[in-house]
């Protein structure tokens, strides 16, 4: 971490995701940063208001959002405080009131209000992702001018896991984002090809939820700026083609005074059985927030990585949460359904509430699925995960338990944007029918 601006020239950044994930902020003065690095900055509430689209949306179910363009408060975290490039540090900071309490729908105040809820029980989670994107050759310019459609993927045509055939311009983008994440303190274990062609998939090292999602966003907007300055593109929409699809798997273990919970020598825990309990219970109503655009849907097919059903299995890849079990270090869970356009404070807020939610409630798992968790027969009694943004959306508005743990201000919310995002689609030219329609290139491909 850096010490705060030295000199009159330095410049600050205030970071922060909006509800869709995108990465939002200001550029401030050192002058400016140091008047109000305690109170906070003026961010009109309007971000929480439009869409990617940069529309109002009509009905907005957030009580202090009236049309009146009220400003709140980022108040920067100063522990985030880095030396983004010479001249320049940025902050990630919280939306508050003017009143100083935090703002309800604010993702970063929601995944902390789950890391309490989990200390309360004496509990310290612990978290990882690994963050699909997929390159391309052209420039950003490039990719608007063709409308983001019919790109060259970098490093070659070929798709195939953990290939070593890219071609060097491939590999010198990567190399280049993990110089990047060195010097920015962000820990990453390990990158590598995936299936699509110029896919990719980085690992961060695990941490606690707050700082993980920190970095998480950081990432991408690394990836991005790492793209511009050598004339390419990244994507991180959840089916940036009509092929393959990305996501961001998330690997989580609870600790208790350090000692990893998860772990047994004959499988779960009973704090891990009941995380399950509570995973399940949860995410047909969690498919909302992790699966948070309408393109995060087309991603759910068969046979092609992702999950389809509401499943868990002990080392099972193909069910929606994987139980790795046996080692004191490594027992954790991977929970493989969150898209790659995901917002990383949500979506560790939803999974959060669901495992403190099975905890608390000692919610009992369905039954293991042994099998291939694809395309299992109706008989099998496994539900699959909803398949639509409008099935999504319904399922989180009837469930009690993220009600409860999420607040009815946030759900209500979320509700409501996304059944605009789903009204958007359908008046404004998208297109239901197809592997992916221009609508979804157009309004997803940069952000978030």
């Amino acid at each position: 971490m850096s010490d705060l601006p030295k000199t009159a020239h330095k410049t600050v950044r205030l970071e922060a995701t909006n509800h869709d994930g995108s990465f939002l902020g200001k550029t401030v003065s050192a002058a400016k940063f140091a008047s109000g690095k305690e109170t906070g900055f003026a961010f009109a509430d309007v971000l929480f208001a439009i869409d990617l689209g940069d529309e109002f949306v009509l009905g907005d179910a957030y009580a202090d959002w009236r049309g009146n363009l009220y400003d709140i408060q980022m108040v920067p975290d100063l522990s985030t405080l880095v030396e983004w490039k010479p001249g320049m540090d940025s902050v990630i900071g919280d939306y508050r009131k003017k009143d100083g309490s935090p703002v309800p729908i604010c993702p970063r105040n929601l995944a902390r209000a789950m890391v309490d809820r989990l200390a309360a029980l004496g509990l310290t989670a612990k978290v990882a992702v690994e963050i699909e994107a997929t390159l391309f050759e052209e420039s950003v310019q490039e990719a608007r001018a063709r409308g983001y459609r019919d790109l060259t993927p970098l490093g070659g045509s070929a798709g195939a896991t953990y290939h070593l055939a890219r071609s060097k311009d491939w590999v010198d983008y990567m190399e280049a984002v993990t110089a990047r994440l060195d010097d920015l303190g962000i820990v990453w274990e390990a990158w590598t090809d995936e299936a699509a062609a110029g896919q990719t998939e980085l690992n961060l090292a695990p941490t606690n939820p707050i700082a993980l999602a920190d970095a998480w966003a950081r990432t991408r907007q690394v990836m991005r700026e790492v793209a511009f300055e050598q004339g390419r593109t990244v994507t991180f929409m959840a089916k940036p083609t009509a092929g393959w699809g990305q996501g961001a798997h998330l690997n989580l273990s609870l600790q208790r005074e350090g000692v990893n919970q998860f772990f047994a020598e004959d499988g779960p825990t009973d704090l891990m059985r009941h995380a399950i309990g509570g995973l399940m219970a949860t995410m047909a109503g969690n498919a909302a927030i992790v699966l948070p655009q309408i393109t995060s849907y087309r991603r759910l097919e068969d046979l092609s990585g992702p999950p389809t059903t509401i499943s868990w299995g002990v080392d099972n890849k193909t069910a929606a949460v994987r139980a790795i079990t046996g080692h004191p270090r490594y027992s954790r869970l991977e929970y493989r359904v969150p898209g790659a356009d995901v917002n990383p404070y949500l979506a560790l807020a939803g999974v959060l509430a669901g495992v403190a939610a099975g905890i608390e409630r000692e919610i009992e798992p369905p039954d293991e699925v042994t099998d291939m968790a694809w395309r299992l027969p109706e008989g099998y009694g496994v539900a699959r995960i909803p398949d639509t943004m409008s099935k999504a959306f319904a399922a989180l508005d009837a469930d009690p338990i993220l009600r409860e743990y999420l607040g009815d201000e946030f759900v209500d919310f979320w509700v409501v944007s996304r059944r605009w995002e789903w009204m958007e689609f359908h008046t404004k030219g998208g297109d239901p029918y197809s592997p992916l329609s221009e609508w979804e290139s157009l309004r997803y491909f940069e952000l978030p």
